[in-house]
Formats: structure tokens, sequence, C-alpha cells
């Protein structure tokens, strides 16, 4: 049988190593040449131009006030995106008041910032100066409140949200649980895109169920002083309330605190919505005043908005494009599933 040893013994095996350096020599002599752009790297043409797109840029924010947490997460994330890319936030603080926030618009709209991200404090309010500002060609984005007048939007389906809130309720009051079926309802602003919506998620819900039985609903128009008197009273009148279906946490705390304060014998559940800040939403699961919490991240919706500056400032859109919407994905928070991150402190910005 023919071996390797007799192969190494014969002259094939010294062609055979003869003809394999061969083939590396040429394989070597055709590999490419080193050259300086392959040794350095390669400068990416985008690069440039996307920085560019931002320099002298300014942008509008106009909240409800920057005395709450939403707005203060909104514009924590919005600056640090602005000071790392170059570009101004201008602030305009209505501090609560239709009135002022209609006259910093209008201020905005004369100072011709590239885009304005603001609340509505209701469908109504800044029809005419979103009209205005589209024809001063600024781009609008609002956030967490729509209008009558389509912009660009970004927050909380608040449809789903209310049938969410009213799915809640319904397994804790409804059939099968041996209690009442009685809630009450907290609306905040009527005219509020956040009243309006939710409340047709929660009607549509209940509608569903007779064995609930809505006892009161009432407008506290997002004063958490007024949900206090307002739960207090109908708890004295239905001792046998069941839930609490409130629609934001500023002004639900007031219901949280007047169940607490009537120390039934049989629990109420109070359900209500928010952007998820900790003291607002956690340390308030824990503590009981509320049972469930609707969160529409902070977090995720600064991102949201600072994506939106980036792509509006760099492909400069014609203002009468269709409007888009990016709804927030909303986390049913209970003090049975939190996590160490499932509400956000300022320094979550940092």
């Amino acid at each position: 049988m023919f071996s390797f040893h007799q192969l190494k013994r014969g002259g094939v095996f010294k062609r055979f190593l003869a003809l394999g350096a061969a083939i590396g020599l040429a394989g070597l002599t055709v590999a490419p040449q080193i050259t300086a752009a392959h040794a350095e790297g390669l400068e990416d043409p985008t690069l440039a131009p996307y920085f560019e797109a931002f320099k002298g840029k300014k942008i509008g924010y106009v909240p409800f006030s920057m005395s709450f947490d939403l707005a203060q997460g909104w514009l924590a994330g919005m600056q640090k995106q602005a000071d790392e890319l170059g570009y101004e936030i201008i602030v305009r603080d209505p501090n609560w008041n239709t009135d002022v926030g209609s006259q910093a618009m209008n201020q905005l709209i004369n100072e011709k910032p590239d885009i304005i991200v603001y609340m509505n404090p209701d469908l109504q309010s800044y029809a005419k100066i979103l009209k205005k500002a589209k024809a001063a060609g600024i781009q609008l984005v609002a956030v967490n409140l729509k209008s009558v007048v389509p912009t660009h939007y970004i927050g909380e389906d608040w449809q789903l949200n209310g049938a969410a809130e009213a799915e809640y309720i319904v397994s804790k009051c409804g059939e099968g649980t041996g209690r009442s079926g009685k809630v009450a309802i907290l609306q905040g602003i009527l005219t509020s895109a956040a009243s309006a919506y939710q409340l047709k998620g929660v009607s549509d819900v209940f509608a569903e169920h007779p064995e609930i039985e809505v006892v009161s609903n009432q407008s506290a128009n997002w004063d958490a002083g007024k949900a206090h008197e307002i739960t207090q009273t109908v708890l004295q009148q239905h001792p046998d309330l069941c839930g609490v279906v409130g629609f934001w946490d500023g002004m639900d705390i007031g219901a949280g605190a007047a169940v607490k304060e009537a120390n039934l014998a049989e629990p109420v559940y109070v359900v209500t919505s928010g952007g998820g800040a900790k003291e607002a939403a956690c340390d308030k699961l824990l503590d009981g005043t509320y049972s469930a919490y609707m969160s529409y991240d902070v977090r995720t919706m600064a991102h949201d908005i600072n994506t939106v500056i980036k792509i509006l400032l760099q492909s400069k859109p014609p203002v009468d494009m269709p409007a888009f919407s990016l709804p927030t994905d909303m986390v049913v928070l209970t003090k049975d599933n939190l996590k160490p991150d499932s509400c956000w402190v300022m320094d979550d910005f940092k």
C-alpha cells in the first residue's frame, strides 16, 4: 500500500511542497495593496451635515405649566439633546392659564422658531393660533393633548387609557366579585382631549357590564382639592362604593386621600394614569393611595419628542404635510408588579 512515508521518500513530496509554495506566492501577489484610506479609515460623509442641521435652530416649548412632573421631565430630556446637538429651547410657562398660554404661543410665532412643542389646554383654545403658526411655516408637535386642528402628536392614546382603567375596575367590582358594582368617575376639564377621549373608553367598557353602576360622573378640573371634595361626598352617599376611575394622578391624589380618610371596611379601588414619576406613581401605589396606575412613561415620551425634532430639523418637510401620531405605550402598574425602573426620577435625564 502506498504510504505517506513513501511519498516523503520520493520526489513527489518535494514537488508537492514546491507547488503549494508557488500557489501561496501567487496569492500574495494578487492581494490588494493597503492604501492610506484603508490604513486611516474613511470619513463618514453624512456626519457633518447631520450636526450642521441643528446649528442655530430654535425649539419653542409651551406646556400647561412648568410646575408639574410631566413638563419638567419632557424639558429635561429635550434640553439634554439640545445641549448635545447645539440648538436652543425657548420655554414659555403659562402656569395653568389658557390666556397666558395663548399669548405665549403668539409671541413664539413672532420669534419664528423652527418647531413649537406644546400642550393643548383643550380641544379649541389654540385652534386659531395653530393655524397662524402653520401659515408662518412653523412645525407643530402636540404632546399628550390634541386639538381640533391636526398637528403632529406624541403621547397617550386616551380612549385606550380609559378602556384599560375601566377594565381594571370591572375586574375588581364586576360580576363574580361580590361587590356592589358602584363606581365614581372623576374627569378633568370637560373640553380637554384627555377627558373627552378617556370618558369614551370608560363608557364603552362599562356599557358591556350592566352590573357596574356609575353613581357619580363629575369634573374636578384637574384639581386635587376638588377631587378630594367630590370623592368624600360620594363616599358619604355610597359607603359601599367599590371603585373610582380618575383621569390624571395630579388630580386623583385627592380622591385617594379621601378614600384613605373614610377608612371603610371594604377596599375602594382607585385607578389613575400619569407620566410615571416615582413620587406620583410608584410611591403612591406602595402606600395604597392608588390600586392601579396607567403609566405613559415620560422617559419614552421625551425620547420620542427628541426623535421627532431630529427628523423635522433634518428633513425640513412642508408644514402642510399630513400630521402623524406616535402613541406612547401604556403600562399598567400595580403594587405587585413594580420593578426598580418602573418609575422615573429627574436623575434619569442626566
